[in-house]
């Protein structure tokens, strides 16, 4: 599979909520690192994500391979991320996914990259949690 077939089937999965359509792109035992969720088995991230999605919508903006110093595959998907959570409150953001690959081209880890100032606030809201984010000082810099 091509990186640009890669990041539309994974996006196409994603939009669907097609939980078997996105594991299929993973190997066995494949993490995910997420700054919401923290690094979490793929078979346990999808279904989580899914579970805190009312719609989502995936506008691909970029496609990249290259490589590892090791030598080993990755791919970077960028893509705005449409994001609603089940009160339909928006959590949308723009980010860059970091997929490594095995030789099979699946998925072994998957890093997701994204700033979550709007997006934090607004998760851990639906979530019932307290909020871990602070706004700006005056100085510019969070608290």
């Amino acid at each position: 599979m091509t990186p640009i077939e890669l990041a539309g089937t994974y996006r196409d999965a994603l939009t669907r909520a097609d939980l078997q359509g996105v594991l299929a792109l993973f190997s066995p035992g494949a993490t995910v690192h997420s700054p919401l969720y923290g690094p979490i088995p793929a078979t346990e991230f999808y279904p989580e994500l899914f579970a805190d999605t009312s719609r989502a919508k995936f506008h691909l903006l970029g496609v990249a391979e290259g490589g590892k110093p090791d030598g080993g595959r990755i791919v970077t998907v960028w893509f705005q991320f449409d994001w609603r959570l089940p009160s339909g409150q928006p959590a949308d953001f723009e980010c860059v996914d970091v997929l490594e690959l095995a030789d099979d081209g699946k998925i072994t880890t998957l890093h997701i990259i994204y700033d979550t100032v709007t997006a934090r606030p607004a998760f851990e809201a639906e979530k019932g949690e307290g909020s871990s984010w602070r706004p700006a000082s005056s100085t510019g810099r969070a608290r």
